[in-house]
């Protein structure tokens, strides 16, 4: 009898993956049609085959199958992102990336909460705990909305590095508020800082050695013995790179975006591809990549809880809209202004301002936090479920919009 219930819910997985993958094809070859980044259309898919809408995706948020997926999929996604990243482009807005992704999630966060508190009546500890939740940008959204809306690379690249670099200290914030909100602990900018610094560092380290050693076997000119596996060597090293970072307390994201980094600059190291070589790797990457997207926001979608939206929809809205109009504006002017080196100008600042889509990191804090009820989690599950509707749903698709109407296409 357990081995014949095995064999059912392997045939419901596949049942499920056979549907994500028809409805994220579908997706795909709409989003070609009408330019609109496909993640948007994705969530929407998500939705309407969810258990709220058709009922043909029915995969819970705490379940292995789903954190697999999440963790691996956003993995992907972000080594693909930083393999697109140049070094050239990175070294001129370096300083705009390290403050951005540091002190702008701290004012997001601050801003946002103090809405919360204002607007949703709750006690400013958990109010501040929202807004750290809130803090971060979604990498898994925006590398693919910038792999289709090709706009100037620095602005691009720095947002994208923005949203990698930034979870660590979104989680971070996140923990500690809450341990101040559990009567726990107390906050420590200190002990705070200090781990900021170490899932940073050691994060880079794990990626950048990782990455080295996979272009020395696919692409050094005398140990190259795996140049043909290049696609697998790619899948396990993804895979591996989170892993070590995440098994030393580090950031198993910050250490794949690293990797993709190193791997996607291996020419400046020495290690160069055949041509054919190169195409069949970037194809592949491309591939998984999207196929990774459908997974993500298409179970992103089927997962929001309208029923937990519906309470605090309205004064949630007004705390999501604080967070994109107020406090993410003025976290780009004040963290990207002074940096004199990259000279940004004002409309490059205003389109970094629209682009700070809230997705797959927070609504898994949120997650968290529901799980560990925590004082607040069930408004704060509720606001973070509208900031992914809203941020996806009405930036990502306004993307090539406003990057035409501020002259940054290319």
């Amino acid at each position: 009898m357990e081995a014949a219930a095995t064999v059912e819910t392997a045939k419901h997985v596949l049942h499920t993956f056979g549907i994500i993958l028809l409805a994220g094809l579908a997706c795909g070859l709409l989003s070609a049609k009408t330019r609109i980044p496909d993640v948007a259309i994705l969530l929407i898919a998500g939705m309407v085959i969810g258990p709220a809408g058709a009922g043909l995706v029915n995969i819970q948020v705490d379940s292995t199958l789903n954190q697999l997926l999440l963790i691996f999929g956003s993995s992907y996604i972000l080594f693909d992102g930083g393999a697109s990243l140049r070094l050239k482009i990175l070294k001129e807005v370096w300083i705009t990336i390290t403050v951005i992704s540091t002190f702008g999630v701290v004012i997001t966060a601050a801003v946002t909460g103090y809405a919360a508190h204002l607007l949703l009546g709750l006690p400013i500890a958990v109010a501040l705990l929202l807004g750290a939740t809130l803090g971060s940008t979604d990498p898994a959204t925006l590398v693919p909305v910038f792999r289709q809306v090709k706009i100037r690379e620095r602005v691009a690249q720095t947002v994208m590095s923005e949203s990698a670099f930034n979870d660590a200290i979104g989680a971070i914030m996140t923990f500690t508020v809450l341990g101040m909100v559990m009567g726990s602990g107390e906050i420590s900018i200190g002990r705070a800082i200090g781990d900021l610094l170490w899932q940073s560092i050691i994060g880079i380290i794990a990626g950048g050695v990782l990455g080295y050693l996979a272009a020395v076997v696919i692409a050094h000119e005398k140990y190259d013995f795996l140049v043909e596996y290049a696609p697998i060597v790619s899948l396990m090293a993804v895979a591996g790179a989170y892993l070590t970072a995440d098994n030393m307390q580090a950031s198993g994201f910050m250490a794949v975006f690293a990797f993709g980094i190193v791997l996607g600059n291996k020419d400046v190291f020495g290690f160069t591809l055949e041509p054919g070589e190169a195409k069949q790797l970037d194809d592949f990457v491309q591939t998984t990549a999207f196929i990774m997207r459908m997974f993500i926001f298409i179970l992103l979608g089927s997962q929001v809880d309208f029923a937990l939206m519906q309470q605090y929809w309205l004064h949630g809205l007004l705390v999501v809209l604080v967070m994109m109009l107020v406090a993410r504006p003025l976290a780009v002017f004040a963290c990207a202004w002074p940096d004199r080196r990259a000279r940004w100008s004002y409309r490059e600042m205003l389109f970094m301002c629209w682009t700070r889509e809230t997705g797959v990191i927070p609504g898994a804090l949120a997650g968290m936090l529901l799980g560990m009820k925590a004082p607040g989690a069930e408004v704060i599950a509720s606001v973070t479920f509208i900031a992914i509707l809203v941020t996806i749903l009405v930036q990502a698709t306004t993307t090539r919009w406003l990057a035409k109407k501020l002259d940054l296409l290319v």
